[in-house]
């Protein structure tokens, strides 16, 4: 259904229980004005110095909890990087860590460059979206086409609405060795295909399609794929750490190594190398965190300046609403972009998967905030991971933003008690300073912010559970040492001991 119609970048690092702002090269070089000196800055804002901490106590703890080899994550505000962190291990066998500059497979989320390629040629009269595919690929034909149906179109090809099989005829999917094939394969086993729907019928995601979309945009342009991406693309964005293919200089140290989905024994075992080949423009960027950070902060710069950046921004407008509704009214697409509703709220972005990785990018235009989540392994739920990044960071940034004055800092006088607790009944717990008081988090949480228990001060070392309405519940008292820190708390009469907190993340 077709409606009518970054640069040096600051970043902040989160040591234990205690963020601190330092800077990452790259990211800032394409900033808008700094703010006035007199507003204080968002990242030194309370709020959202508590909501960062208690991500990334949360998210460390599901990258220990849940066995996932290494995580990289990031949240991006306008054109500011306010966090980002890595965790566990890039590559297990050698204990090279995870960082933000770790670069992972990003899969589908390589739909998103393609299809800003093919919008690019459209911007410069190269090509129409209701042109047949034909028209640029004189070698494309495929089978069971239904009588009077209209031709498979660039876009459908964007919207997959195409009614193109899901999948090129070859078993790239399939491991061990994940044999991906080179574009001329592609190219003669198409002829041998059959339509799966009526064009413009049903939604099919299609990595063939956003493959042929990619051959498409490189023909329109008169270019090879990969210099058309890094020259109308990555170079003027700043993109230096994002590659159109798995690379093998990168293997083994930048490029995280690839893991299986976790087995009923708690095993995984490692991905071979491999190389994505033909279907680069569906599935084979490798990239950071922080350089999808980047392409997010250019989403936020472009639709506020109005300004044309790599794309017009009516242009970037309308690849972001919803251009296809699967008659089902569940599935919404737009020109490359997913587009989907959590809560009240659109998001845009998209999520990858492919052996061994699996990444998320989630933007919410109106906030200007935008989340990235990776690893590197299979069998989990990337977009819970970059989901729950928002909805724990968006209400601190809102308020920061809204009343700048209004956060209150007892960081200094609650550090005491900030840590790491444990007991054999109730497991481990942190705590660490929220709103006007304690925060204490049960680890592991499946939803940090409904697990969270608020606390009260209410006298010295000790504190009230805030209810959920507003009244207080049981007392919570800390014990100190000599020296003034606390070692352990009490709860319903038992303690729960501090103990050592775990390695940092990088």
């Amino acid at each position: 259904m077709r409606p009518t119609s970054l640069p040096p970048r600051a970043c902040v690092v989160a040591a234990p229980l205690l963020l601190v702002l330092a800077v990452a090269p790259g990211f800032a070089q394409a900033q808008a004005a700094p703010p006035a000196a007199s507003a204080p800055a968002i990242t030194e804002d309370p709020r959202v110095v508590h909501a960062l901490t208690l991500l990334e106590t949360w998210a460390g703890a599901e990258q220990a909890y849940r066995r996932l080899p290494g995580v990289s994550m990031a949240v991006v505000h306008d054109q500011q990087l306010l966090w980002s962190r890595g965790f566990g291990d890039a590559t297990v066998e050698t204990k090279v860590p995870a960082t933000p500059s770790t670069m992972y497979s990003i899969c589908s989320i390589s739909k998103l460059f393609t299809s800003v390629a093919v919008m690019q040629q459209r911007d410069a009269g190269r090509l129409r979206l209701d042109d047949p595919v034909s028209k640029y690929l004189p070698w494309f034909f495929i089978g069971g086409l239904p009588e009077g149906a209209g031709p498979v179109t660039i876009f459908g090809l964007l919207t997959h609405s195409s009614g193109l099989p899901r999948e090129a005829d070859l078993p790239y999917w399939t491991g061990p060795a994940y044999p991906f094939p080179p574009v001329e394969k592609i190219r003669e086993r198409v002829p041998q295909q059959e339509m799966l729907y009526r064009p413009e019928t049903y939604f099919q995601y299609s990595n063939l399609g956003l493959t042929l979309a990619g051959e498409v945009a490189a023909a329109a342009a008169g270019k090879p794929y990969a210099e058309l991406i890094r020259g109308g693309i990555l170079d003027p964005l700043g993109m230096k750490d994002t590659q159109t293919e798995h690379l093998d200089r990168y293997r083994g140290g930048r490029l995280a190594s690839g893991y299986t989905a976790v087995r009923r024994d708690g095993s995984r075992d490692r991905v071979p190398p491999y190389e994505v080949r033909g279907l680069a423009p569906a599935a084979g960027f490798t990239s950071t965190v922080e350089d999808l950070g980047r392409f997010a902060s250019w989403q936020f710069r472009l639709l506020e300046t109005g300004k044309t950046e790599v794309l017009d921004v009516d242009t970037l407008r309308e690849m972001q609403r919803v251009q296809f509704m699967d008659p089902g009214w569940k599935t919404s697409w737009g020109l490359g972009f997913q587009v989907w509703r959590s809560g009240e709220k659109t998001f845009v972005g998209h999520n990858g998967y492919c052996p061994g990785y699996q990444t998320q990018l989630l933007v919410q235009t109106a906030e200007k905030l935008a989340t990235v989540f990776m690893t590197n392994t299979n069998g989990i739920d990337a977009q819970k991971y970059a989901q729950t990044a928002y909805d724990v960071v968006a209400p601190a940034v809102k308020k920061a933003l809204d009343d700048p004055k209004g956060g209150k800092a007892h960081v200094a006088a609650f550090a005491r008690y900030a840590g790491r607790y444990d007991n054999w009944l109730a497991g481990e717990a942190h705590v660490f300073p929220w709103d006007d008081g304690l925060a204490l988090l049960p680890i592991p949480s499946e939803k940090p912010l409904e697990a969270l228990v608020k606390l009260k001060p209410s006298g010295e070392h000790r504190f009230r559970r805030i209810r959920d309405d507003g009244e207080l519940g049981e007392e919570i008292r800390f014990e100190l040492d000599a020296a003034g820190r606390s070692v352990r708390l009490w709860r319903f009469s038992n303690a729960m001991t501090r103990v050592a907190d775990p390695l940092p993340a990088k």
